[in-house]
């Protein structure tokens, strides 16, 4: 089963560029951030002790990232040929979690597509995105800025940690959605076990 980490900071065309990768290979896909969001519609828990700190641009702890992506390994660990994990691992905590949750079940991340976009497109699409669907954190650009600084100074440099394992890879994030989309495919084709002869696909 592979296990393949889209990377890249807000605005970057994760989510959009996820569930066309889902449509084409059938893999499954957890974007951490929209299972908090449903968290917090839903009045969990876990979704009250984020809330605020979700408005305000932070991270939610790594603590409570790392118990939902653990749950969702669990539930398609059988079931699943291929999962993208869209937003996670977000800190090298996260990111070491997570190797020991994948090594419990004879599993590894195969590799990080990090989709690189530069900072003033990122502002752009996010108000965009915010005038649109009326999301708290995309609605302001203060907030929005914050979102980008705590990605620098605590997100992009899990890059480095895959980087260290040879599983690291960067896509060009500008174009159309279907150039990324193509770029991005290039890559997973190369892991993608040929039907016939079901070595990977070089």
């Amino acid at each position: 089963m592979l296990n393949i980490v889209l990377f890249g900071p807000p605005g970057a065309g994760k989510g959009t560029q996820a569930t066309m990768l889902v449509n084409k290979y059938g893999f499954e896909h957890i974007s951490t951030g929209q299972v908090i969001r449903d968290e917090i519609r839903l009045g969990t828990k876990i979704g009250r002790s984020v809330k605020e700190r979700i408005e305000h641009g932070e991270l939610a702890s790594d603590e409570v990232v790392v118990e939902l992506v653990a749950d969702f390994v669990e539930r398609h660990r059988e079931s699943s040929h291929g999962n993208i994990y869209d937003g996670f691992p977000r800190t090298t905590v996260q990111a070491e979690e997570f190797d020991k949750t994948l090594e419990a079940h004879g599993l590894c991340v195969d590799v990080m597509l990090s989709l690189e976009v530069p900072e003033e497109v990122l502002i752009e699409r996010l108000l965009r995105r915010g005038a649109e669907s009326g999301r708290a954190d995309d609605f302001s650009i203060e907030v929005i800025r914050n979102r980008l600084d705590i990605y620098n100074r605590q997100t992009a440099i899990v890059a480095d940690y895959y980087c260290r394992q040879g599983k690291h890879i960067i896509i060009n994030g500008l174009g159309s959605v279907e150039e990324v989309f193509e770029r991005l495919c290039s890559e997973i084709d190369k892991l993608v076990p040929c039907p016939i002869c079901h070595n990977p696909v070089i």
